[in-house]
């Protein structure tokens, strides 16, 4: 007892028993043969329901009869896994050619299980005959079942390469495979070219097989994928469904779908195109219908007026299942191996299968025609002595006897003696005697023809030839999938993805930003959610479709779509930007927001910094393709200290109007912008006025025909408006002019400055004390440009001046 026990690692006994499982599942489960293209579970179901009689030229049975069959002599599994098989070899959408006829509800492309299988009815389908026609001429190895009670074939003798007429997928230890079904009569005619060219190349073998031709159509692209596929048995190809655009009434339009990406389900499809309406991803969707019926598939997409139709289109293809992504892994059993199957080697494969299944089956015909000659033979030379053969027989003692005694009296064969005392009487006539040396005639020329067969590789070639045209001939059936050279790059047009609405803006001069729905503002508002040290930089109602642009006192910008503003209540603070922006420095701010309608336009935006410089760069510049994260350069500092100041949108119209500059120290100066050069974003740009040792810009703006006056407030509180026309034309670079005058009891400094158009009736004042004094321009006549003006803020109650401009009056 002792002596058989051994010790053994965990790890070289787990090693050893896994190994034996990985080779069974690999062989024996989940992997196809290249030969017949079957599985081990749905080679059982042929055969057992071809062994039971179940074929297309007999009524149905029901199914769970077949699953039955198969559970109990060939495949000991659940009858889940094998009524699941079967279900699939009926399944049109799953599989090229179906081999199972089944009666009753098998599915639904919208995924819906089988009806349960003793309500089903099935039984093989027609062509599934041609897997199974030559079985039983000792054309295939039988093996034992389970239980050594019954043989079952190793392998069936198909005469379709079913391995790639209707695909496989499995996964298995280690390997997995994907190959996808093709067209029957492209495979035939490649098999019959590589039989008539054995050194056919890839390129003419791909002249018969165009790629992949799923049952449910669609449209395939990427003949590279294809090449790639076929050359070394991996590839990926995009598959995406056939659509059609169409037009309704009132100027509206629908995308109608009928066919779809192989496996894709189609209620899954219909439920999130209508998720993508109901959540407004994209903008114009107005309806999703599923109108498919028994004459075919269709989803109908209805689209709002004047929606873009191949944008929404394209989206769809991005995001949805109408176009997946297939890649090819064409793995199978060859030689009891997984290996990767190219087109040519499938094809010589199989080729050398059929090769191998006709000359098995010729020489058995053979066996069986040259012994029935040999009976033939001795019928016909019995007829020729019957008066004899006949006493002999009645003669004879028994069966027995009277088979030893023709042996033995005429010198009949054993085969030939025993045929003659079996036959029946009325076969001893002189019509009979015609037919037996007819069927001679036949047996002999069939006996020349299988030697020929066996012995001669081209009546072997004619055979196969002959076979495969047949069924060509026979299951033929239109390509259904069409095949495009490129893949075409799915670019989304945002303003599809846009749903293209008014909403409140709200930018704030530390970095907060949000966007709110009018309802939710006008429910708010005044209430901004800001903090009480923290101003409006931009307040506005925006479109979804436009582009904000906002830049900060470091000589940054940033940004960003309106629609990709956090929506927010108009109560909420908003969110930070430092909460995207990996570059925010702790000491940034905002100074200015630019709206922009279309990114792509050819205008520039004027910058100048506190330091005395000045540009314009192009607004195309100033907007990055990879925006979220980072901020990007929009003017260069030249020192530490230097601040960015003012940024003003200037449009292609706009080069004879005229930048006016004011400084700390009370200097204007007003010159045209042409003056002012379109340089990079990275650059500091040029000299904006020459400032005095220790000045800096105050303000900086760009005036048009309309703007006629300007508005000051000085360091001390004083404030007056004065006529732009005081302010000489003048060139970039110079000093400019005075326009506060300078007292040895008191200075003037210049706090801020703006220009007014005509229309202009009031100005409003922010102090540093968060502020705000508003004032009526007709309250205060207008001065010259060295006046001093009115006192008209108290700083040391409400702070100095930090920034004056037009107000609105409501």
């Amino acid at each position: 007892m002792v002596d058989r026990i051994q010790e053994l690692s965990l790890e070289a006994v787990m090693g050893e028993r896994f190994g034996r499982y990985s080779k069974y599942i690999i062989q024996e489960r989940a992997l196809p043969d290249i030969r017949d293209g079957l599985k081990p579970v749905q080679r059982r179901i042929l055969y057992a329901m071809e062994e039971d009689g179940n074929t297309y030229d007999h009524p149905y049975r029901k199914s769970a009869k077949s699953v039955g069959n198969v559970m109990g002599n060939f495949h000991p599994h659940g009858d889940s896994s094998i009524y699941e098989a079967m279900v699939r070899l009926s399944q049109d959408w799953k599989v090229r050619e179906p081999l199972i006829d089944m009666n009753g509800n098998n599915g639904s492309i919208d995924n819906d299980p089988a009806a349960a299988m003793r309500y089903t009815e099935s039984r093989l389908s027609k062509i599934a005959d041609e897997i199974l026609r030559d079985l039983g001429q000792d054309t295939v190895d039988m093996v034992l079942n389970f239980d050594d009670t019954l043989y079952e074939p190793t392998v069936l003798p198909s005469r379709l390469l079913n391995l790639f007429i209707n695909g496989a997928t499995g996964i298995s230890a280690g390997y997995a495979t994907e190959i996808p079904p093709h067209n029957l009569k492209e495979i035939n005619n490649a098999l019959i070219y590589l039989l008539d060219h054995p050194q056919a190349t890839l390129s003419q073998l791909m002249r018969y097989v165009k790629g992949p031709d799923f049952p449910t159509g669609g449209i395939i692209q990427g003949l590279d994928g294809i090449k790639d596929a076929y050359k070394t048995g991996r590839g990926r190809i995009i598959v995406r469904a056939k659509t059609e655009l169409s037009a309704l009434k009132a100027g509206r339009q629908k995308i109608e779908i009928t066919e779809l990406p192989y496996e894709v389900v189609k209620s899954n499809l219909v439920a999130k195109i209508d998720a993508i309406r109901l959540n407004r991803d994209v903008a114009g969707i107005t309806e999703v219908r599923d109108e498919s019926d028994r004459e075919g598939l269709s989803i109908v997409i209805e689209l709002a007026r004047d929606a873009n139709a191949q944008g929404i289109l394209t989206y769809l293809f991005k995001k949805t299942d109408l176009q997946i992504s297939y890649n090819f892994n064409m793995v199978a059993i060859h030689q009891q191996r997984p290996v990767l199957v190219s087109l040519q080697a499938g094809l010589q494969a199989f080729l050398d299968f059929r090769k191998d299944v006709v000359l098995k089956r010729s020489a058995y015909e053979l066996k069986r025609a040259q012994a029935r000659q040999h009976i033939v033979e001795g019928l016909i030379r019995m007829l020729s002595i019957l008066d004899q053969v006949v006493a002999t027989i009645r003669s004879s003692k028994n069966r027995k006897d009277a088979t030893q005694n023709l042996i033995d009296q005429y010198q009949f064969t054993q085969q030939q003696a025993e045929a003659i005392v079996t036959l029946q009487l009325y076969r001893l006539t002189n019509t009979d005697v015609t037919q037996l040396e007819n069927e001679h005639a036949e047996l002999k020329a069939k006996i020349e023809q299988l030697q020929r067969i066996l012995t001669e590789q081209e009546a072997l070639h004619d055979v196969i030839r002959t076979e495969i045209k047949a069924i060509s001939k026979q299951y033929v059936s239109e390509r259904r999938s069409v095949i495009e050279d490129q893949i075409e790059d799915l670019v989304i047009d945002t303003a599809v993805t846009i749903p293209e609405e008014n909403v409140r803006v709200l930018v704030s001069k530390n970095g907060y930003y949000k966007r709110s729905s009018l309802r939710s503002y006008k429910a708010s508002a005044p209430e901004n959610g800001l903090a009480e040290d923290d101003l409006v930089c931009f307040e506005g109602t925006l479109n979804t479709t436009q582009h904000l642009l906002l830049f900060t006192n470091l000589g940054n910008v940033i940004y960003r779509p309106i629609f990709d503003l956090p929506d927010l209540r108009w109560k909420d603070l908003g969110e930070h930007l430092s909460q995207q922006l990996t570059n925010w420095q702790g000491d940034e701010s905002l100074i200015a927001a630019l709206v922009v309608d279309d990114p792509n336009a050819e205008q520039t935006v004027l910058l100048t910094s506190n330091d005395g410089f000045i540009k314009q760069t192009n607004l195309t510049d100033l907007i990055p393709k990879a925006y979220k994260k980072k901020s990007i350069m929009a003017m260069k500092l030249k020192q530490s200290t230097s601040r960015l100041l003012a940024v003003t949108m200037v449009t292609p119209t706009a080069q004879s109007e005229q930048v006016v500059i004011f400084t700390q120290a009370a200097q204007a100066l007003r010159y045209e912008l042409n003056e002012v050069p379109i340089v990079g974003n990275r650059t500091s740009g040029v000299k904006a006025i020459n400032l005095s040792d220790g000045d800096v810009l105050v303000a900086a703006s760009l005036a048009d025909d309309k703007m006629t006056q300007v508005a000051l407030v000085a360091e001390n509180g004083a404030f007056k408006h004065i006529s732009l026309a005081e302010l000489p034309l003048a060139h970039r670079a110079t000093k400019g002019v005075q326009i506060f005058t300078q007292r040895k009891t008191r200075s003037y400094q210049l706090a801020a400055a703006c220009l007014l158009r005509t229309n202009d009736q009031a100005v409003s004042i922010l102090t540093e004390r968060q502020q705000e004094v508003n004032l009526q321009l007709s309250d205060y006549s207008q001065a010259s440009r060295t006046s001093n003006g009115r006192e008209v803020l108290d700083i040391k109650k409400l702070g100095q001046a930090i920034q004056i401009q037009p107000l609105t009056l409501s």
